[in-house]
């Protein structure tokens, strides 16, 4: 599809929102919800976006953005979560550590953190921790997604239910208003449930910008986990859930 400078900024907005509405568009381009529709439905017969009702979203698929653009999304909140996650995790620790950019955030700030084993099933924490000088790293198998370094599959599920670790670290690509965790790839979700199953505690590392998006596969709930480790404070009806669940939610401090 050759696009118009105007829907390759649609598409865009949908990349970093996970949702475009249709009068919210009109508004900001100046044009008629007429245009906008068009533009939809040239993005959608492209099969770029998927209809909803008053705009499109993202259709369903291995990965919603692609992994650079992941990377550069809220790159500083994901920092900080990071340095906050591991902040809670004590020397000696065994940890999972999964699929996401905010896990791999995670990952570069353990680098003082001596005498962890970590079992991931994403490359790009494998090659960070690699360089941790005390560190065991365990790598799962399975079948490589080379758009960003993850192992899904059966036997990336096999691997970690060898393991029961202190924490399980885990991203997600989406949280919806009723605390669900939310992911694209239902092979990546089952290596998702696996590492929550075999874990004894369980941390979301997720900043705010993933209540905006939408994702089609449920990996659990904030009331399965422990901790959620954030750049804000979420809105309140999450941290009534979290509070009746017990799930105690870090909002990270940003670098000074």
């Amino acid at each position: 599809m050759i696009m118009t400078p105007r829907q390759s900024d649609i598409l865009d907005r949908a990349r970093q929102m996970g949702r475009v509405a249709v009068e919210e568009l009109a508004e900001t381009f100046g044009v008629t919800v007429q245009t906008i529709r068009r533009d939809l439905t040239d993005l959608c017969d492209a099969g770029l976006l998927a209809r909803t009702h008053g705009g499109a979203m993202l259709p369903s698929g291995v990965t919603n953005i692609a992994y650079e653009e992941r990377r550069r999304l809220s790159a500083e909140a994901k920092e900080a979560i990071g340095r906050a996650a591991a902040a809670l995790i004590p020397a000696g620790a065994s940890l999972f550590l999964n699929i996401g950019t905010t896990t791999e955030a995670v990952a570069r700030a353990l680098v003082d953190t001596p005498n962890l084993m970590v079992v991931t099933n994403n490359l790009n924490v494998a090659q960070i921790m690699g360089t941790h000088p005390t560190a065991e790293v365990i790598l799962t198998g399975g079948r490589l997604r080379r758009a960003d370094g993850g192992l899904t599959g059966d036997m990336a599920v096999e691997t970690i239910r060898q393991f029961k670790v202190d924490i399980a670290v885990i991203g997600a690509s989406a949280l919806d208003g009723e605390g669900d965790l939310l992911d694209f790839d239902p092979d990546e979700v089952r290596v998702s449930r696996a590492i929550l199953s075999q874990a004894r505690a369980a941390m979301l590392v997720a900043d705010q910008g993933k209540l905006k998006r939408a994702a089609p596969v449920r990996i659990g709930s904030l009331r399965d986990l422990d901790r959620w480790v954030t750049d804000a404070a979420p809105p309140p009806a999450l941290r009534q859930l979290c509070a009746e669940a017990g799930t105690r939610v870090t909002i990270a401090e940003p670098a000074r």
